[in-house]
């Protein structure tokens, strides 16, 4: 499997069945031969750290150093900085709405017009800002201290983040 350029949108989807709805972009990626890999934004610490999640997820295929099956739960795990799928779950879809990176690697029009008729694009919102809540949420997910943050300050929390993704690698 070679590195694939993957466009990434920010999409909104309301999910009744995240199984059903895995396996169609699964079938849908098959039969264009793209991977299409869906990050829930709310446990995710900007564009940035799914860069950084699937660069690892896809690296770690070419080299044979995978944890999981697919590239799609690779990079969630990676996402997670986690080895525990139950885990790496979590950054994915889940009932209901969801404020979804959408990634289609390599990116793919006739993929993208397909997903269209089953969400709303979100690429004018901006997801790089993160509320006190969801600072919180990536302290508590990422085990961040407020001791590094009082050394490198909040303005730096999304680079701890990406730390823990490439810490991963570490302790395979």
């Amino acid at each position: 499997m070679k590195s694939a350029r993957c466009d990434i949108h920010q999409f909104r989807l309301n999910i009744t069945s995240p199984g059903e709805f895995l396996r169609y972009t699964r079938d849908l990626g098959a039969s264009k031969s793209a991977t299409i890999i869906l990050f829930n934004a709310d446990r995710m610490a900007g564009r940035a750290h799914v860069v950084s999640a699937l660069y690892h997820a896809f690296r770690a295929f070419e080299r044979g150093e995978a944890i999981s099956n697919t590239v799609e739960m690779e990079a969630l795990l990676y996402a997670a900085g986690s080895r525990q799928c139950e885990v790496g779950m979590e950054f994915g879809l889940h009932p209901g709405v969801n404020r979804v990176y959408l990634c289609i690697c390599p990116g793919s029009d006739p993929v993208l017009r397909d997903l269209e008729q089953k969400g709303v694009y979100c690429n004018e919102d901006d997801w790089e800002q993160f509320s006190a809540e969801k600072q919180c949420l990536l302290k508590e997910i990422f085990g961040i201290t407020d001791k590094e943050l009082a050394v490198v300050g909040i303005s730096r929390l999304q680079d701890l983040v990406i730390e823990r993704v490439a810490l991963l690698e570490v302790y395979r």
